[in-house]
């Protein structure tokens, strides 16, 4: 998960009881094999002691996009999920521009209406061979 990440922001009220998330989603990000993914990803937490509610874990991409995530109302694993989701988009994108190729691939809609004939299946005799 770290691999796709530059920095994440963990900001939670130690106190306020709807902190699971971002303990959570701490933990995972603490973990020996993620840390190693990407050893620069820079975690950084704040703990606060004052009223404020534990709302935000806040990652920035490899492409420097930042995004927040609202920790009480979203679990860890979700978070994390969407981050491999996102990641995994950059490693595609990433991959067909270095390949020269224009991104985003635009499918032209004659290729798309067009019928899958299918692979012809072998006959029994040339599977048993």
């Amino acid at each position: 998960m770290l691999k796709f990440l530059s920095n994440v922001r963990i900001e939670f009220n130690a106190l306020d009881p709807r902190i699971i998330s971002c303990v959570e989603f701490l933990a995972q990000c603490n973990a020996h094999k993620t840390k190693e993914s990407n050893p620069s990803c820079q975690v950084q937490v704040k703990r606060r002691i004052d009223d404020f509610p534990p709302k935000k874990i806040t990652v920035t991409f490899v492409n420097g996009v930042e995004e927040t995530f609202e920790a009480t109302s979203t679990p860890a694993q979700k978070i994390c999920n969407l981050i491999l989701e996102k990641g995994q988009f950059l490693e595609t994108e990433q991959m067909f521009r270095e390949a020269g190729e224009k991104w985003p691939v635009i499918i032209p809609k004659e290729e798309i209406s067009q019928l899958f004939t299918g692979i012809k299946p072998r006959k029994a005799e040339e599977k048993q061979q």
